[in-house]
């Protein structure tokens, strides 16, 4: 976009705790940015819902607004840090359109409309970037883009969720129940008041589409990722994983099957074996893992949850997009959709289950249950009885003494540990199945 000036000039939408990070740097940090871009560079304005609400940094009042859409039509640069899909996504497409560059951190909003605003990006001649909408601080989606743009990727695996990082590892390390992590992850503000999208698993959903479409060059959206949060993961899971040699961790994976048919994409709770590099990610911590057919294995490790991890993902975005306007060079293709690789059912994908039942303490038992895994093409990778249980029976006062079984299976299709599942539950011998996760490991 020509520009009247040789500034370039940035508009802010949205001023919370990364708004206000970002707005502090841009004014305490000019000079520095400036020498970075190699032009002048001046925050235009700031625009908010309310000018009197207090924030982590007290930003002039001369740079607050409340007509966004003003302050969208007159800079070269608009960072969006509103969130949510409207009027994030108005404002977003309105810039784009008159051909300013966007950066954004809104996972949200790319995963269900990033090929839609990239195209609208692309007919413009515009710059869509998000480095800051998966992994905090890791710069991962550069390297996909650029770095590994001569590659095949066929893998991208990721711890992508620091609330979640932070709520198991402190169930795995010091034994706290899940209630407690989460009340504490609160605390330093990792999760929000309202954690849902976090522990159900929606936050690393939408992370999960954006990985893939960049990954693969192919257009996924949330709703082509399965889903399953961490809310039923028992301090029982967390052990009986941990006598076994696995952590459990919330991971968001995109794999292309073997015959580049389509591709899975799938974020729940899997066990990990505590030698893979992704266990030992602690805390609020991210890390992505990619597989590419000639780089191999590559991992991206880095904070993940807070404000200001994400601050120096949108500034590192904004700077790179600054230079570019400044001396421009080829503008990268932001959400590629050049090949057609469509979005498969989990079902299609190759897990191994963990499954823990209590079943009847009686001889013939572990025969039964081998046989239903034999007749749904599953065979089993190990076996724990940790100890006798007790069932409550029907008659409170006629307990039913019972055993504990912990299997882990072998690799095999989704469709076939699903069915072989349903088939335990309907055994005679097995009175409840408690848990079902996936592993994952190398194959």
């Amino acid at each position: 976009m020509a520009r009247s000036e040789d500034t370039i000039t940035i508009g802010l939408l949205g001023a919370g705790n990364v708004g206000s990070l970002v707005a502090r740097t841009l004014v305490e940090e000019r000079d520095l940015i400036s020498s970075r871009v190699g032009a002048p560079v001046r925050l235009a304005g700031v625009a908010v819902r309310d000018p009197e609400a207090p924030r982590d940094w007290k930003i002039p009042g001369e740079l607050l607004t409340t007509d966004a859409e003003a302050l969208v039509d007159q800079v070269d640069l608009v960072v969006e840090l509103i969130g949510g899909d409207e009027p994030a996504g108005q404002l977003i497409e309105r810039a784009l359109r008159r051909g300013a560059t966007v950066v954004t951190g809104n996972k949200a909003l790319l995963a269900s409309r990033g090929a839609e605003l990239s195209a609208v990006a692309a007919e413009s001649g515009a710059e869509l970037r998000f480095e800051a909408s998966v992994g905090g601080a890791i710069p991962i989606l550069r390297p996909i883009q650029e770095s590994l743009s001569g590659d095949r990727i066929t893998k991208v695996m990721g711890i992508v969720n620091g609330t979640t990082n932070y709520i198991l590892d402190q169930m795995d390390t010091t034994g706290a129940a899940f209630a407690d992590s989460l009340t504490e992850a609160q605390k330093l503000g990792y999760a929000e008041s309202d954690p849902t999208a976090d522990i159900e698993g929606h936050d690393a959903a939408a992370k999960a589409a954006i990985l893939g479409t960049l990954a693969f060059h192919a257009p996924f959206s949330i709703d082509d990722v399965y889903c399953q949060g961490i809310t039923g993961v028992s301090q029982e899971d967390i052990e009986a994983a941990s006598a076994s040699g696995y952590v459990i961790k919330l991971l968001a994976i995109a794999e292309k099957e073997s015959d580049s048919t389509g591709a899975v994409l799938r974020v729940h709770p899997t066990l990990l074996p505590r030698t893979h590099p992704l266990a030992s990610v602690r805390g609020a911590f991210n890390a992505v893992f990619v597989v590419a057919e000639n780089a191999g294995e590559l991992m991206f490790y880095g904070q993940g949850a807070g404000g200001q991890p994400t601050s120096s993902a949108i500034m590192g975005d904004l700077v790179s997009a600054a230079r570019r306007m400044h001396a421009p060079t080829p503008t990268a293709t932001t959400v590629s959709s050049a090949t057609e690789l469509p979005p498969l059912s989990i079902e299609r994908a190759s897990t191994q289950y963990y499954i823990d039942m209590d079943v009847a303490d009686r001889e013939g038992v572990i025969a039964e249950i081998a046989q239903v895994l034999a007749a749904n093409h599953v065979s089993i990778e190990s076996m724990r009885q940790p100890g006798v249980v007790t069932v409550e029976g029907e008659i409170e006062d006629e307990p039913d003494n019972g055993a504990k079984v912990q299997i882990v299976t072998h690799l095999a299709s989704e469709r076939d540990l699903h069915a072989t599942v349903e088939e335990l539950r309907g055994l005679d011998v097995v009175k409840v199945v408690n848990s079902v996760l996936r592993v994952e490991v190398e194959k």
